[in-house]
């Protein structure tokens, strides 16, 4: 147990955070499950938009502690890469 007020303090803040993250992360799972869904599915305007809705999301959780840069751009680019694989096999 954190005895001084500094350290209860970070406790509490320790505690939030971890709130936080958790929800951001969850969130962020569900979003790749949607898209992961429409790309089995072969629908591609589907998975464009699920990937533009990903992306952002990305890009607001990245800026925050929560997701490194380079995580969500390692995501970003792998998403990318097999919608970009669905809409060359569907258009050819």
């Amino acid at each position: 147990m954190a005895h001084s007020l500094s350290a209860q303090k970070r406790v509490r803040q320790n505690a939030k955070r971890r709130i936080l993250n958790r929800a951001r992360k969850s969130m962020l799972k569900t979003q790749l499950k949607h898209l992961q869904a429409a790309l089995d599915a072969g629908d591609t305007a589907k998975a464009q938009d699920q990937l533009k809705s990903l992306t952002r999301k990305l890009d607001k959780i990245s800026t925050t502690s929560t997701l490194h840069k380079n995580t969500a751009s390692r995501i970003k680019s792998r998403m990318t890469r097999r919608v970009n694989a669905l809409t060359a096999k569907a258009a050819g």
